[in-house]
């Protein structure tokens, strides 16, 4: 009798772990039959190029085996409508605060670009073109920061004046540039 309450105590949590295997196991076997299936298909039919099979093998490696985190977690005991609250609500507070320093982020890898890339230097003269039918701005390059290019502005009106330009702009605009 001991033994058979002893086994009924331990029967929950094994089926459970059985359970959870089971549905590992699956999704490992489902990831494996699909990215085979893709890069089959894709040899094939050439319908794809291989720099378009990786990423899309990734991707259903990667939903496959989210869903079935998502059903282990189910079957310890996690509501899936919490998972997907707080999933949701991550995604928004993430994509709020992308957008809010979307301009700084920019203006940064545009220096990182500049900085490698080397399209001007310092003491260059640049112009960043507005327009075919108006003057842009105009200087000499005396600074490259994280955030902006430091110009010396070469106009009459302005002498002695500095200019600040947002890094991103460089690449937004056609510019100009004279050794």
């Amino acid at each position: 009798m001991e033994q058979l309450d002893l086994l009924m105590a331990w029967r929950d949590p094994l089926i459970r772990t059985g359970q959870v295997l089971l549905i590992i196991l699956l999704a490992w076997v489902a990831q494996r039959i699909l990215t085979r299936a893709i890069s089959r298909l894709g040899a094939r039919y050439s319908l794809l190029p291989p720099e378009v099979l990786q990423p899309l093998r990734g991707l259903v490696r990667w939903l496959i085996m989210g869903s079935a985190l998502l059903m282990v977690l189910e079957r310890l005991g996690v509501s899936a409508t919490v998972l997907w609250t707080a999933l949701t609500g991550f995604t928004a507070v993430a994509a709020v605060a992308f957008f809010a320093i979307w301009s700084v982020l920019s203006n940064m890898f545009c220096a990182l670009l500049i900085f490698t890339m080397g399209p001007f230097r310092i003491g260059d003269t640049v112009e960043v073109i507005d327009s075919a039918d108006k003057p842009g701005v105009k200087g000499r390059v005396i600074a490259i920061n994280l955030f902006y290019t430091t110009l010396q502005d070469l106009t009459e009106d302005a002498s002695g004046a500095v200019l600040q330009v947002p890094n991103s702009l460089f690449f937004q605009r056609s510019v100009r540039r004279w050794r």
